[in-house]
């Protein structure tokens, strides 16, 4: 997978820890912040989880309140054109409907 190799994993990496650095100022996880800024950009996400301890922590998303200022810090972190590689091979995404 692209994304995960050479220059590519290191622009990526680059990015999550910049929304750590966030999430900790926050005083959240990465998780709870990512969930937060899908609801704040309207959207209701679906996370999944095996453990009880997770599905905790998803749901404490919820009380974690992005201001403007946060939701523009994040979108200059991480823009939606900012990972880098692609999401499969070609021929990974010849088998799914996209």
């Amino acid at each position: 997978m692209e994304r995960f190799q050479g220059e590519n994993f290191q622009k990526n990496v680059e990015i999550v820890d910049k929304i750590k650095e966030i999430a900790q100022e926050k005083d959240c996880t990465p998780s709870q912040l990512a969930i937060a800024w899908t609801i704040a950009n309207g959207a209701l996400p679906i996370p999944g989880t095996k453990r009880i301890k997770y599905l905790e922590e998803n749901a404490a998303a919820a009380d974690v309140l992005l201001t403007k200022e946060d939701l523009e810090r994040i979108e200059a972190v991480s823009p939606k054109t900012a990972v880098a590689g692609e999401r499969m091979t070609a021929e990974g995404m010849s088998e799914v409907n996209l």
